[in-house]
């Protein structure tokens, strides 16, 4: 790591998971997922990764029309922040104990990539995410479905719309995937990744598996790395030393110190304090824009 290492922070405002009664606080209306994400730029944050959930319920949504509303009120605010908006929303699938004879359960929601990429068409935000691949969650009979057919036609139609792809890549195969769509150019260089680590049979939250998926991204990429949980913090501060940018949030933590809930704000103070400790500054919503995405 450079001593001067100048990281730009993404700050991931709510998710989609099971944490709304975790959380009194949680973001779960547009307008509060809106302040929250401005209250997060204020506070340090480059970039805001932006779900929406369904405001009577708290689960997740892939609402064109709460994505809408989120997106307008930070626009509105004037706040300098780059938008990073999920894609992630629509490939839920809960499998039954007896193959095709009972699948899909309820809970899934597994649509088509274009219905998965509705409110980006519409809001074109800087930055999209895009899962690189097929996962299983937890010990359930849930898994989250984006094959590699899924995944090309969407990185086709992000590129044409000149949205950046954030590659979030969970495991080496994910990021092999990744690597052959910029081979085969649907995807420009130098591309973005993310390595999300610590998810349920995904890479673990260690320094060799991040250390290994490092090693497998293009040179010269632009990349970032988080952990979720109790692992958010130390992940800071292991990405800060190996060169990386970072992400904090709620939809990956939501404690600030054990049994302490957070606010998105200071979950980025946190960071930033780490950051500063270690003897870097953050990254401006302009530096990172001008990295990124010029």
């Amino acid at each position: 790591m450079s001593p001067n290492w100048e990281p730009f922070l993404t700050c991931a405002i709510t998710g989609a998971g099971d944490t709304a009664g975790k959380h009194p606080d949680l973001p779960i209306t547009p307008e509060q997922i809106a302040n929250s994400a401005i209250e997060a730029a204020k506070a340090g944050a480059a970039i805001v990764h932006i779900h929406v959930r369904e405001p009577s319920t708290g689960k997740g949504s892939r609402s064109p029309a709460y994505f809408r509303e989120v997106v307008e009120r930070i626009r509105e605010s004037k706040t300098d922040v780059v938008l990073n908006l999920t894609t992630g929303m629509g490939g839920d699938l809960v499998v039954g104990q007896d193959g095709m004879n009972d699948t899909p359960q309820p809970g899934s929601d597994c649509v088509g990539p274009m219905e998965r990429l509705m409110h980006v068409v519409e809001l074109l935000p800087d930055i999209c995410s895009l899962d690189c691949g097929s996962m299983n969650f937890d010990d359930d009979s849930t898994m989250y479905v984006m094959t590699p057919s899924y995944l090309r036609q969407s990185a086709v139609k992000i590129k044409e719309l000149g949205v950046k792809p954030e590659l979030e890549v969970f495991d080496l195969g994910h990021i092999e995937l990744a690597n052959r769509l910029i081979k085969e150019g649907l995807i420009d260089s130098p591309a973005m990744f993310q390595l999300c680590m610590g998810l349920t049979y995904g890479a673990p939250a260690t320094t060799k598996a991040i250390t290994a998926m490092l090693d497998h991204i293009p040179p010269g990429s632009h990349w970032s790395g988080f952990a979720i949980g109790r692992m958010q913090m130390p992940m800071v501060a292991q990405v800060m030393m190996l060169g990386g940018n970072l992400r904090v949030g709620l939809e990956d933590n939501i404690y600030l110190d054990r049994g302490v809930l957070a606010s998105n704000a200071q979950l980025v103070t946190r960071a930033k304090e780490i950051i500063e400790r270690m003897g870097g500054r953050l990254a401006s919503a302009e530096e990172a824009r001008d990295r990124v995405l010029r």
